[in-house]
């Protein structure tokens, strides 16, 4: 079976996934690790801000590591959802992941920003709600965003670059993201790594065919980094991209907020690791013919945002817009599901 399928295989058909807190799970967590016969160790490596934990699992023997984070962006709950569960049930199916986990060593850290988890709960609790999607997101600003703060922006960041020092250098390091709305499916691939991946490219590809889904297919031409790779595909961005494009906007102030992205970061630790992000719409919006690399439906609906925002606070119905664009709220299991055949499917692209 290939590591796509043993990792899918850990979200059943019948799984109905909510979207939970680090307090709600955290628990379990420690109890999978403590019953996982040394496959599996909890760490506390620090608190945020706020003096919530910050938690890791460690997981497998294998000799070569493989990173996993999400919550950067507490706005974006699917990834940290997906490495909880990634964790329990892997741990409560040990015979389904004992080959993988003899080849590595997973370093996972479910949700590095649970102080903005908790922040955005007016609407994951009400998930799908789109009213409540809209006037309920929590997003940090720069300077504020873990995500382009590493090694020092903020006391999680400097945790989190403590820990990984110890277990690097990674072959592997995927970073579990989400758009609010999109057309489709998105993989950003690091550039060191954008043209040694046409296999994992065909596989994705494949992957979101099955789950329903399109591809994201918008050119940004290089704007913050983001360069084209083709329909569904660009590279991550960087620090240095990052400020180059506010100081050409003469915004010298928001440039000076960015260090460098956890990509980055974790390429400076050593070796040569593949960097991906996952980037799965919440929302999806209804494809519409357009010329190669414009998404018109995904920015036609990025204008009317606010004014759709202003809507749900005066009351009134979405109903509209709904049609218009097609919106539909992506089921948690689909999204959940692709993340971890991504997973696997990087796996397989490193030869493991």
């Amino acid at each position: 079976m290939r590591w796509a399928d043993r990792l899918a295989a850990l979200l059943p058909e019948e799984a109905a996934p909510v979207f939970r807190t680090q307090e709600m799970v955290r628990a379990a967590i420690e109890q999978a690790c403590r019953s996982s016969d040394g496959l599996a160790t909890f760490h506390q490596i620090g608190q945020s801000e706020e003096g919530r934990p910050l938690d890791a699992v460690v997981m497998g023997r294998g000799q070569r590591s493989v990173l996993l984070l999400a919550g950067a962006h507490a706005d974006e709950p699917v990834g940290p959802e997906t490495l909880r569960w990634l964790i329990t049930e892997g741990m409560r199916r040990p015979d389904l992941l004992q080959p993988l986990l003899e080849r590595v060593r997973f370093v996972i850290l479910p949700h590095i920003n649970p102080d903005g988890e908790l922040r955005n709960r007016s609407w994951t609790e009400r998930w799908p709600s789109l009213e409540a999607y809209l006037t309920g997101i929590v997003r940090e600003l720069p300077g504020r965003d873990l995500e382009f703060g590493y090694p020092d922006l903020r006391v999680e960041n400097r945790a989190i670059a403590r820990f990984l020092q110890a277990y690097a250098p990674f072959a592997l390091y995927i970073n579990l993201h989400s758009m609010g709305f999109a057309e489709g499916a998105l993989l950003l691939i690091e550039r060191h790594w954008s043209f040694r991946t046409e296999a994992l490219q065909r596989a994705f590809i494949e992957a979101v065919r099955v789950a329903g889904l399109e591809l994201h297919d918008h050119n940004r031409k290089g704007e913050k980094g983001f360069f084209y790779l083709g329909p569904g595909f660009m590279t991550t961005p960087e620090g240095e991209a990052m400020r180059t494009f506010f100081l050409a906007q003469g915004d010298a102030q928001t440039a000076s907020h960015f260090r460098m992205s956890s990509m980055e970061f974790v390429r400076r630790l050593g070796g040569d690791p593949l960097c991906l992000v996952t980037e799965l719409p919440l929302f999806v919006v209804r494809h519409r013919p357009s010329p190669p690399g414009v998404p018109v439906a995904y920015l036609e609906l990025r204008e009317q945002l606010p004014e759709l925002r202003l809507r749900v606070e005066k009351g009134q119905s979405l109903d509209e817009a709904r049609r218009l664009f097609g919106l539909r709220a992506l089921p948690l299991p689909v999204a959940m599901r692709l993340q971890l055949q991504t997973i696997g499917l990087a796996l397989e692209a490193i030869g493991v």
